[in-house]
C-alpha cells in the first residue's frame, strides 16, 4: 500500500514538472501622434507608433482620405498595409494627393487576441502647387483646326478661328462655316504645325508635382485644383469634369495622356459629359496632350485645347471652346461650335514720345501672334486715319517709330487694333 502510494505521487509529481508555461497574448497598442510630415503638394508621410504588439506578431494598416472615417474601415478612401510590425515607429508615403487639400489619417493594428485603432485621427492639409506654367503655341494660336492630312465634316456648325492644313490637302469644311482664314498648305500652317510640335512636346515633357491618374479612368464626377496629370494610356470624361481656379484667372491645367482621350456621347440637352469651369478657369489656360486620338461625343460640351499625335473627332453637335490640333493626322470636325477659346485683349499704348523735331516712337503693349494695325491721324476725324504699320508680332511688347511727322506738326492722333481672325 506505501509503495502504491509513493508510485502515484511521483507519476504526479512528474507531470507537473512537464508542465509548459504559458503567457497569454493581448490586443496591441498603436497612436499616430507623431503626425504628418514632409507634406507638400502631392505628397505626404503619415506617421504612428506601435507601443505594443501584445507579445505576438501584429499587422499594421493605415486608413487615409479626405474624410474623417473614424472607425469603420468602411468609411475611409484609402487603406495601406505595412505587414507585421515590431514595437517602434510606423511611417509610410502616400502619394496622388491633391493640392491644397485636407487629408485624415488613423493607424489600426491587430493580431491573435484582438485589434486597435489609434486613439484619434489625425490631420493635415497639402501645400498650394506651384501650378505648371502656360503652354506657348505661338503661331497656331489663332488656329480652331490645325491637321496634317485632311479635315472633313458632314454638316457642322460655324468655326470662329483659322483652320489650317500642313502639308496641302483635302480641305473639306465649306468657307462659309469658317469664320477666319484657311491655310491649305503653304508657310503659315507649315509653321503652325511646327510650334504645335513644340507645344506637344513641351507639354508631354513636363513632370513637376505631377499627379498620377489610375490608366483608362472617368474623371467625369471630379473637381480637379490647376496641376499636371498624367495617365500612361487612356482617360475618359463621362458625367461633369468640373475644373476649379480657386479664383486665380492665370491658373493652368495640363493633361498627359498616353494614349485615347474619349467623352461620352449624350442626347439634346442632356451633354453626357462636359467640362464644366469654376472659380475663373479659362479656357485658354488648359491643354489636353494626347499620344494618339481623341474623341468628343455627340452632344458633348469640351473645354480646351487639344494637341493630339494623331488625329481628332469631334461628334454631331458637340461644342468645343478651345482648338483642334492634330499633328500627323487628320480633324473631322461635326460640331454645332468650335471657337478659339479667347478673343485677344485691345493693343494698349504703354509710351509715345517724340525726341526730335520729326520721329515719333509709339510702343504697345498687344496679344502675340494677332495682326496688329497702327494709324495715325492729325485729328479726330473718321475720314482721316492713315495705316503707318501692319504686323504680326511675336511677343507682347512693339516699338514703331513713325517718320511721316513734319517739324510744323504740334499734334498728332494714334490708334492700334487687333484682326482676331
Amino acid at each position: 500500500m506505501n509503495g502504491t502510494k509513493r508510485i502515484l505521487m511521483g507519476l504526479v509529481l512528474a507531470v507537473a514538472v512537464m508542465a509548459p508555461h504559458r503567457t497569454l497574448a493581448t490586443a496591441p497598442t498603436v497612436n499616430n501622434a507623431s503626425g504628418a510630415s514632409n507634406v507638400l503638394a502631392v505628397s505626404a508621410v503619415l506617421n504612428g507608433t506601435l507601443t505594443s504588439t501584445g507579445g505576438v506578431p501584429t499587422q499594421v494598416y493605415v486608413y487615409w482620405g479626405e474624410t474623417d472615417g473614424v472607425t469603420n474601415i468602411w468609411n475611409w478612401g484609402h487603406v495601406n498595409n505595412l505587414g507585421t510590425n515590431a514595437v517602434g515607429t510606423l511611417s509610410i508615403t502616400v502619394t496622388n494627393l491633391v493640392p491644397n487639400q485636407k487629408y485624415y489619417y488613423r493607424f489600426y493594428a491587430k493580431n491573435s487576441a484582438g485589434a486597435a485603432w489609434a486613439s484619434a485621427t489625425t490631420n493635415f492639409t497639402t501645400l498650394t502647387a506651384a501650378g505648371p506654367a502656360t503652354i506657348n503655341l505661338r503661331s497656331c494660336s489663332t488656329f480652331a483646326i490645325l491637321a496634317a492630312t485632311t479635315v472633313t465634316t458632314t454638316g457642322g456648325g460655324t468655326i470662329n478661328g483659322d483652320v489650317g492644313l500642313s502639308p496641302a490637302g483635302s480641305q473639306g469644311i465649306p468657307p462659309a462655316q469658317i469664320n477666319g482664314n484657311i491655310y491649305n498648305g503653304g508657310p503659315i500652317a507649315a509653321q503652325a504645325q511646327l510650334d504645335l510640335t513644340s507645344a506637344y512636346n513641351d507639354a508631354a515633357g513636363r513632370s513637376l508635382n505631377r499627379i498620377t491618374l489610375t490608366d483608362g479612368e472617368n474623371i467625369g464626377g471630379l473637381t480637379l485644383a490647376p496641376g499636371l496629370y498624367w495617365s500612361a494610356s487612356s482617360l475618359q470624361i463621362t458625367g461633369d469634369l468640373t475644373l476649379d481656379a480657386g479664383g486665380d484667372q492665370n491658373a493652368v491645367w495640363i493633361f498627359q495622356i498616353g494614349s485615347t482621350l474619349t467623352t461620352a456621347a449624350g442626347a439634346p440637352g442632356a451633354p453626357g459629359s462636359q467640362v464644366i469651369l469654376a472659380g475663373g478657369a479659362q479656357a485658354k489656360n488648359i491643354f489636353w496632350q494626347v499620344g494618339s486620338s481623341a474623341t468628343l461625343g455627340t452632344y458633348s460640351v469640351f473645354e480646351g485645347t487639344i494637341m493630339a499625335y494623331t488625329s481628332i473627332t469631334m461628334g454631331n453637335y458637340s461644342i468645343m471652346d478651345g482648338r483642334a490640333l492634330a499633328q500627323n493626322g487628320a480633324v473631322t470636325y461635326n460640331g454645332s461650335s468650335g471657337s478659339l477659346p479667347s478673343w485677344p485683349a485691345a493693343p494698349i499704348f504703354t509710351d509715345i514720345s517724340r525726341t526730335t523735331t520729326n520721329p515719333v516712337t509709339v510702343v504697345l503693349s498687344t496679344t502675340p501672334n494677332f495682326l496688329l494695325t497702327l494709324q495715325t491721324s492729325p485729328g479726330l476725324s473718321p475720314s482721316n486715319w492713315t495705316t503707318i504699320a501692319t504686323n504680326t508680332p511675336i511677343t507682347s511688347s512693339c516699338t514703331f517709330t513713325d517718320n511721316t511727322i513734319m517739324a510744323t506738326v504740334t499734334q498728332r492722333f494714334y490708334r492700334a487694333f487687333i484682326t482676331p481672325y
